[in-house]
C-alpha cells in the first residue's frame, strides 16, 4: 500500500471509521488505485494500536461499499470500478480546501464546516457575528468588580 492511514485516538470520531474515511479519501485522490493492496488486518491494527476487530471493521464497511474486495490469497484490494467521489465533487472539495485556506482556517475548523453541512446544520464559526451567537470576546467577559 502506498497510501498512509493514521488515527487520532483523541477524536470523537471512532477509530474504524477513520480508517474507512482515510482509504476512501485516498481512492479519490489516486494514491489507491484498483488492484492496490491494503494490508492484512492484525499488521494494520499492529501497526495503528488498535485491536484488529476495529480493522476488521472497517475493511467489512469498505468491502459492504464496493471500495475495497477481498480475495483469496490475495488478500484486501481496491475493488475495480470503486465508489469515489465523481471528478464533480473532487473539483468542489479542491475549491472548497483553497477558500478554506484563503480564509486562513486551520484543517479542523475546515472539517467542523463540513461535517455541519453533511449533518444539515448550520455552523457558526468563532468569529462570525450572526444572530444568535456572541461576538463578545472572551476577554471581555471577565466580571466587573463595582
Amino acid at each position: 500500500m502506498t497510501a498512509q492511514l493514521e488515527v487520532d485516538l483523541t477524536s470523537g470520531v471512532p477509530a474504524f471509521e477513520q480508517i474507512r474515511a482515510q482509504v476512501v479519501a485516498h481512492v479519490a485522490a489516486g494514491r489507491l488505485v484498483a488492484g492496490d493492496r491494503l494490508p492484512t488486518i492484525r499488521a494494520l491494527a499492529t501497526d495503528l494500536g488498535l485491536a484488529a476487530g476495529t480493522v476488521a471493521r472497517a475493511f467489512r464497511e469498505l468491502e459492504a461499499e464496493g471500495v475495497v474486495e477481498t480475495r483469496r490469497r490475495a488478500g484486501t484490494v481496491i475493488a475495480e470500478g470503486a465508489s469515489v467521489p465523481t471528478d464533480l465533487a473532487r473539483r468542489a472539495a479542491e475549491t472548497y480546501v483553497a477558500a478554506v485556506r484563503a480564509a486562513g482556517l486551520t484543517d479542523d475548523e475546515a472539517l467542523v464546516l463540513v461535517h455541519g453541512a453533511l449533518l444539515g446544520r448550520q455552523s457558526v464559526t468563532p468569529t462570525s457575528t450572526g444572530s444568535g451567537s456572541s461576538s463578545t470576546p472572551k476577554d471581555a467577559r471577565t466580571p466587573s468588580r463595582t
